[in-house]
């Protein structure tokens, strides 16, 4: 195939990428290698594509084919043996060393993580560009650096010096063949003292308090992460008019649902049928039924969306995450858990991709997984509401005329008041609790 012909179809899919990522902005150039392959740079990253008959057949609008292609990777910019700090998102300008994986004197081959940075929303693994041997850092762990700054230096082409085997220990020397002189036995000693009582082992004395330390007390470094999440939720504060609604939900006819179709759902899908995935799917409706709640304030316009992607709430080592599950207008209950129980493992394990992160239109927090009972969560800019679920307990309620006892979960909607009304607000969460309550609207989509 004649390269500007590659070129056109590789520009042509660029706003299908843009469609997934929104930190993927143009085609800024086209490179093509030796292997037969051709990188793309886009604004934040280096995409690589194989020229394979499926890529080049791959329609724009067939996104997920395409994208299952290229292997996403940060790569460093050069100028000449220095490698510098590359762009790693938008908004995103500097981040912390969180580990270095080569040091000086070490190899490296291209795709080998040199180090991980970092940054306000993901740790992202710094991938080296070329081959070579290391020959400098410019910075340390727990340092930051800044985009376009020098990271590191690298001897491109060169191999590490091996080192040399240990040499073998020289064989033992053979015994001398004369036998020692036999000594005159030394008169008997006089048995020496008794040994003193063993003292009592000293107490360790307590470490000096650091700086700005109080005794009995200790300072530990927030993570960009946490750093960042605490902004954001203050900034939320002040900014957004924030009201929460309340509501409960019986969860008996859900629960029979999912205790009777558990098995059959795991021996088919491979995955775990849970609660989530309803939810996710009930505030899918409920956002298709109230647009406003799916809505943004940009300045003064209201930024309707069309798709929904439902951000969930992670607790990860670093700091708390809200990985987006996409377009759940599109999902049954088998892609949603599957698709939350992929990205929860990557948050976990501290592996989310920026992309993972991002474009998020709504937000569900399950606290109820950690016992709680009830709560006003804080909406997640620059989204406008957030969904709180909590703990089921049997609680007494009045069904028919009769006092029961049902399995019930209290609902918190928090709201931006700015941009929508009470009765939206409230006509959501009800449309909520509608559907959980009767999951057959979920098969009749009502």
């Amino acid at each position: 195939m004649r390269s500007s012909q590659l070129v056109k179809q590789v520009q042509g899919l660029s706003n299908a990428f843009r469609g997934y990522s929104s930190t993927v902005r143009s085609v800024s150039s086209v490179a093509f290698n030796t292997n037969n392959s051709v990188s793309v740079n886009t604004y934040n990253s280096t995409f690589n594509y194989s020229t394979s008959q499926s890529f080049i057949t791959a329609s724009p609008l067939n996104t997920q084919s395409s994208l299952n292609m290229i292997q996403k990777r940060y790569y460093s910019t050069s100028e000449g043996d220095v490698i510098k700090v590359p762009t790693m998102g938008d908004s995103i300008s500097e981040g912390t060393i969180v580990s270095w994986n080569k040091k000086v004197g070490d190899s490296v081959k291209v795709d080998d993580v040199v180090c991980s940075i970092e940054t306000d929303k993901v740790t992202i693994d710094i991938n080296a560009q070329d081959s070579g041997v290391i020959t400098e850092l410019f910075a340390k762990e727990s340092d930051n650096v800044f985009v376009g700054k020098p990271l590191y230096k690298i001897k491109k082409g060169a191999v590490a010096d091996t080192p040399k085997a240990a040499e073998a220990p020289k064989a033992a020397e053979a015994p001398k063949a004369a036998a020692p002189k036999a000594e005159a036995p030394k008169a008997a000693e006089a048995p020496k003292a008794a040994p003193k009582a063993a003292e009592a082992p000293k107490t360790a004395a307590a470490p000096a308090p650091g700086p700005g330390e109080k005794v009995g007390e200790r300072r530990v470094k927030m993570t960009r992460i946490r750093q960042r999440t605490a902004q954001r939720l203050k900034d939320s504060q002040n900014t957004a008019a924030m009201l929460t609604t309340f509501n409960e939900v019986d969860m008996s006819a859900l629960m029979e649902l999912r205790n009777k179709y558990k098995d059959d759902f795991a021996e088919k899908h491979g995955v775990k049928l849970g609660f989530m995935s309803a939810f996710v799917k009930a505030s899918t409706i409920a956002l298709q039924d109230q647009p406003i709640v799916n809505a943004s304030i940009d300045d003064a316009d209201i930024v309707y969306h069309d798709n929904i992607n439902v951000s969930v709430a992670v607790a990860a080592p670093r700091g708390l995450l809200v990985p987006v599950i996409r377009n759940t207008q599109n999902m049954g209950f088998a892609d949603i858990e599957k698709e939350l129980g992929r990205l929860s493992g990557l948050a976990r394990t501290d592996s989310l991709a920026i992309e993972d992160s991002m474009g998020g239109t709504f937000t569900i927090s399950n606290g109820g997984v950690y016992g709680s009972m009830f709560g006003t969560p804080i909406i997640n800019p620059p989204q406008s509401a957030i969904l709180g679920m909590h703990a089921v307990k049997d609680r007494a309620v009045v069904v028919n005329g009769q006092v029961v006892v049902r399995p019930i979960m209290y609902l918190a909607l928090t709201y931006d008041h700015r941009i929508i009304d009470g009765r939206e607000a409230v006509t959501f969460l009800k449309k909520i609790k509608d559907v959980i309550e009767d999951p057959r609207r979920l098969l009749l989509n009502l």
